[in-house]
């Protein structure tokens, strides 16, 4: 579900917004003058959100280097790979 509100909610209601966002994991649209304007998250979400885009960009950039005939990474660097990414999001629920 998509949340849109107007750019003066967050001014009256930060407290809601900020539950809001907590309480579905999504981010917040907010719009000025009936235009988009800015998008409001929760930490956790961000940085969740942030750690699974740059696990993508690692893989993706191993993929091409693949199909470029690069030597692939071993068992142990993807599983240390994942693992870092797994604690990244941990430790972002944890905050």
């Amino acid at each position: 579900m998509i949340n849109i509100k107007p750019s003066a909610a967050i001014r009256k209601n930060y407290n809601e917004i900020s539950e809001l966002c907590k309480r579905s994991g999504q981010p917040v649209f907010l719009t000025k003058n009936g235009e988009g304007d800015l998008v409001v998250m929760d930490i956790e979400s961000f940085v969740r959100r942030e750690s699974m885009l740059r696990l993508r960009e690692n893989l993706i950039a191993a993929e091409e280097g693949r199909l470029n005939g690069k030597n692939g990474c071993s068992i142990d660097e993807v599983s240390n790979m994942i693992k870092t990414a797994v604690r990244e999001v941990l430790d972002g629920q944890r905050r």
